[in-house]
């Protein structure tokens, strides 16, 4: 099924506390994209879905059962691409497609590595190590490796924020794309982005989180009808309406933010 269930989850770092009481439960199938400003506590929100981190109270569920770490049923594309940097871009991949998929043999691992490096752009990169890569074309790299071993669920961290507008364009239609192949068989999606019009475009859901700490603001449903089609959409009055909600929420939580802080500060010099 791959239903992802928040309860009452909350996360602190020393005496920060970044994330609170945060409830959320992620249908499977589903494309949520979550969005804040930054430390919000969208990137530790995924930490703590991928199973890198543990929640100071509440907990997180998968299918019922607790997440308690990593595993291959959560593929993750990570903001910093974090791929081996003494492998090549496409034993990285083969790295994940060994782990994920044991007993196949060498050649069946490369030649798949091979169609999904070619399918984010990287058709001769296979012998390149990330050193010899850009920043988007490693992060590429990342993106197929994530793709490659087809995880039922899916926790990208603003994956597509170092590329350019084009190829960023791309990687969201296929995305879309391969989320989208089967009606009963959709992955289940959460996707960090700062970016409003990413995020309409991609989700079903907006969550939308605030700051100091971390809490849920608004859960946004963007009921636009899919296909999406990039270039219609802004002649659309439903898709405006919520890019204009969207920004709306975003800003009061914003200005919210920024009178507490004065609040705190005027208190602080006894004003």
């Amino acid at each position: 099924m791959h239903e992802i269930v928040i309860d009452s989850t909350s996360f602190t770092y020393g005496s920060n506390e970044v994330l609170r009481d945060i409830n959320l439960t992620v249908e499977a199938g589903e494309f949520v994209c979550l969005l804040g400003p930054s430390g919000c506590g969208k990137s530790t929100l995924l930490r703590l879905l991928a199973g890198l981190s543990q929640p100071t109270s509440g907990s997180i569920a998968l299918d019922g059962s607790p997440i308690t770490g990593p595993g291959l049923d959560r593929g993750v594309v990570f903001q910093d691409y974090s791929l081996f940097p003494w492998m090549t871009a496409g034993q990285n991949v083969v790295l994940a497609l060994e782990q994920a998929f044991p007993g196949k043999s060498k050649q069946e691992y490369r030649q798949t590595a091979l169609e999904y490096l070619e399918m984010v752009g990287l058709a001769d990169a296979f012998p390149k190590l990330p050193g010899q890569l850009s920043g988007g074309m490693r992060q590429r790299a990342a993106i197929a490796r994530s793709f490659a071993i087809n995880s039922p669920v899916l926790l990208m961290d603003e994956p597509f924020g170092a590329l350019d507008a084009i190829t960023r364009a791309r990687l969201q239609d296929l995305l879309l794309q391969l989320w989208d192949q089967r009606e009963g068989e959709r992955k289940t999606v959460i996707f960090v982005t700062h970016d409003v019009d990413e995020a309409l475009l991609l989700a079903n859901r907006v969550v939308v989180l605030g700051l100091n700490p971390g809490t849920i603001k608004e859960i946004i449903p963007v009921n636009v009808p899919r296909p999406r089609i990039r270039k219609d959409l802004y002649l659309k009055e439903d898709f405006l309406a919520l890019r204009e909600r969207l920004v709306s929420v975003l800003h009061e939580n914003i200005l919210s933010e920024l009178e507490a802080g004065q609040t705190m500060h005027a208190q602080g010099d006894g004003i």
